[in-house]
């Protein structure tokens, strides 16, 4: 085994040192069928890959209490919807999701308003209704994904919050 310089060895021994391999393998390449080429595949009903998206339930399970419904409006349909928007959005910065990320989702549906516009409140009855049931609605929870216009995604929560709900239209892309 090989040995730093400062261990004391015995002058009769011969240490070995680091030495090179003789073959260094070439870079690795993608030469099989069915292997991805280093890229997360995108299309329809694809989704948003982004690393430990499972805790965003955990911060929606903290977040529950804050969301506000209506007659008609249903807790599991908001925290569904938003759910997706939120995990969409981390995964755009190539991070988990954060609470910025779910607190975001649900002001630009405006969940967290006492009083939000009427005409607010009748789309999002639309777009929202029976998102609860996820496994039933996958395909109406990517299209809430993707009407959310990629400029409303780079905002701060701090320039969202000063643009709602004046601008829920813009920020939704309903």
């Amino acid at each position: 085994m090989a040995a730093p310089k400062h261990t004391p060895v015995l002058p009769t021994n011969n240490p070995r040192i680091y030495t090179s391999p003789e073959h260094v393998p070439g870079n690795w390449t993608v030469d099989r069928p069915g292997m991805l080429d280093g890229r997360q595949p995108r299309g329809a009903s694809l989704g948003n890959q982004g690393p430990d998206q499972g805790y965003v339930l955990t911060l929606a399970r903290r977040v529950r209490k804050n969301v506000r419904v209506k007659e008609g409006e249903s807790v599991d349909d908001a925290i569904q919807g938003t759910i997706a928007i939120a995990l969409s959005r981390a995964s755009q910065f190539g991070r988990a999701p954060v609470m910025h990320d779910l607190t975001f989702a649900l002001t630009i549906w405006g969940w967290l308003l006492d009083s939000p516009p009427a005409d607010l409140l009748t789309k999002r009855r639309e777009v929202f209704s029976g998102l609860g049931h996820a496994a039933h609605h996958y395909a109406e929870i990517r299209a809430l994904v993707d009407m959310v216009p990629a400029t409303t995604y780079q905002l701060s929560n701090d320039q969202l919050t000063k643009s709602m709900p004046m601008s829920w239209r813009a920020l939704t892309g309903a």
